[in-house]
């Protein structure tokens, strides 16, 4: 006898859903490998202005060694209601890529601006020599919409996110 497949077919609600996600996050839990194990901590969050979520880490972080030893990464975004069991409310888990951004590279000032502008605590430690603003590029994704409503997506399913 053959296991049913949870996943549902991917249709635009679902696009819509995991951008939705994305957009809206301004932390997420991500995970990484440190010496081989995983390790999960959760970190601040936004959208780049191309979709692609960006956070700033320090390399006094634990995770930030790990990002530049082995860049694959997983980040779950998503926030439970303040009722209910928090399993129900949707939640997104995507494999990324994690990109440091260089200090130099052409449009790191817009970069920081277009931060800044969705967290703006942000400004205590942005200049900070060593914090680093990393890209972590999609590959793929499992979205979680509520019981019964589990999708596979790839990086074209989340689609670029509103340029500002």
């Amino acid at each position: 006898m053959s296991q049913k497949d949870p996943f549902q077919p991917t249709d635009d609600a679902a696009r819509a859903l995991a951008r939705r996600l994305i957009d809206a996050a301004r932390f997420g839990a991500l995970g990484v490998l440190e010496d081989g194990a995983p390790f999960v901590t959760r970190i601040a969050l936004a959208p780049g202005p191309d979709g692609v979520p960006l956070t700033l880490i320090s390399d006094l972080s634990v995770h930030t060694a790990a990002l530049r030893a082995t860049p694959d990464c997983s980040l779950m975004v998503g926030e439970p209601g303040p009722k209910g069991d928090p399993l129900t409310h949707p939640r997104l888990t995507i494999a990324a890529r994690a990109e440091f951004v260089p200090r130099d590279a052409p449009g790191r000032a817009a970069l920081r601006a277009h931060y800044l502008a969705l967290q703006p605590k942000a400004h205590l430690y942005v200049d900070f020599g060593d914090f680093n603003f990393v890209r972590l590029v999609p590959r793929s994704a499992h979205l979680n919409g509520g019981f019964g409503q589990a999708y596979r997506l790839d990086a074209a399913d989340l689609g670029p996110g509103p340029q500002t």
